[in-house]
C-alpha cells in the first residue's frame, strides 16, 4: 500500500505549473494526439475555474513541425530543428487556442530563453507578463524560444529541455507546485520497460546520487528529455521550496486525482526555504 501523503500540499496550492512533453502530446508517428490535448485543455481550464493560476509548459513544437512538413525523422542539424520549431510553434498554439477557447479561457504564448531568466530586467518583465495573464484568466503557454537558441551557445542561453524550463518557470512565478506529465507512472527503482520487478517510488525525500542513478535516457525520439532531465528539474524546484510530482500523462485527468490527495505518481518533497528576514 502506498505511503500516506499530506493532502494539504496541493489542496492549498494557488499557482501550479504543468509540464507536458512531446510523448504525451503526440502519437508514435509524430502526429498530434488531439484527444489527449483536448483533455489537457479541459482539465487545466477546470482548475483555473476553481480559482487557481495555471501555467502550461509545453514541448512539441519541433515534433509538430516535423510531422507537418512530412519528415520521417527528427531533424539533426540546429538550423533544421529551429525551422521545424518555427513551423510547429504556430501550429501548436493554434491547437491549444482552439481547445482552450471551448472551455472559456484564452491562452497567451510565452517564449523564453535562459537569458530571460538570468537577466534581472527581462525576468521581471516576464514575471509581470505572467501575473497580468493570470489576472485576465488566461493560461500562459510556455515554450523555449528554439528559433533563437542554438546548440553552439547551449550552455549560455538555452535550457536544453522543457523539464528544466518548467522548473525555472515554477521558481520564477512563485508556483506552489510543479506537475510533470511523463510517459511512465513516475520514478522507479529500475527501468519498468526492461525489469518487470521494478517498483514505483511514491515519495522522494531527497534527490541524491542514488535517486539520480534510477534515471535512464530519453524515452522516445519525439522529445529531448528523459527521467534524468525530470529529476534535475525536480531538484531545481524542490530546492526552491516547490513540491514536484511526476505523473503518467496518458490520461491527463490523473491531475484531478492528485489534487484530491490521491497517491499517484512520484512526489518529490520540497526543501525548507530559509527566511533571512
Amino acid at each position: 500500500m502506498p505511503p500516506q501523503r499530506n493532502m494539504d500540499i496541493l489542496k492549498n496550492a494557488r499557482r501550479i505549473v504543468v509540464k507536458v512533453g512531446s510523448s504525451t502530446l503526440t502519437y508514435e508517428n509524430g502526429h498530434m494526439n488531439f484527444k489527449r490535448i483536448e483533455v489537457i485543455a479541459r482539465v487545466l481550464s477546470d482548475i483555473v475555474n476553481s480559482g487557481r493560476d495555471v501555467a502550461l509548459v509545453t514541448s512539441g513544437a519541433i515534433a509538430v513541425g516535423t510531422a507537418k512538413m512530412g519528415l520521417d525523422h527528427r531533424p539533426k542539424t540546429t538550423e533544421e530543428r529551429q525551422a521545424m520549431a518555427a513551423i510547429g510553434q504556430c501550429e501548436l498554439m493554434r491547437i491549444y487556442e482552439s481547445f482552450f477557447q471551448n472551455y472559456g479561457h484564452p491562452v497567451g504564448q510565452v517564449l523564453l530563453t535562459r537569458g530571460t531568466v538570468e537577466n534581472e530586467v527581462s525576468r521581471r518583465n516576464a514575471i509581470n507578463t505572467f501575473n497580468t495573464l493570470f489576472k485576465f484568466g488566461c493560461v500562459p503557454i510556455v515554450n523555449e524560444n528554439d528559433t533563437v537558441a542554438c546548440d553552439e551557445i547551449e550552455m549560455l542561453d538555452t535550457f536544453g529541455d522543457n523539464d528544466t524550463l518548467s522548473a525555472w518557470v515554477a521558481v520564477m512565478i512563485g508556483a506552489d507546485a510543479l506537475i510533470i506529465l511523463s510517459d511512465i507512472d513516475g520514478l522507479y527503482n529500475s527501468d519498468p520497460r526492461k525489469c518487470p520487478d521494478a517498483k514505483l517510488i511514491h515519495i522522494v525525500e531527497t534527490i541524491d546520487d542514488t535517486v539520480m542513478s534510477y534515471a535512464g535516457g530519453a524515452g522516445t525520439d519525439r522529445g529531448t528529455g528523459g527521467l534524468l532531465t525530470k529529476l534535475k528539474a525536480a531538484k531545481i524546484a524542490t530546492e526552491a521550496g516547490i513540491p514536484t510530482f511526476i505523473l503518467n500523462g496518458e490520461d491527463p485527468e490523473i491531475i484531478y486525482e492528485l489534487l484530491d490527495g490521491g497517491c499517484v505518481g512520484t512526489y518529490f518533497k520540497a526543501k525548507p526555504v530559509k527566511n533571512y528576514t
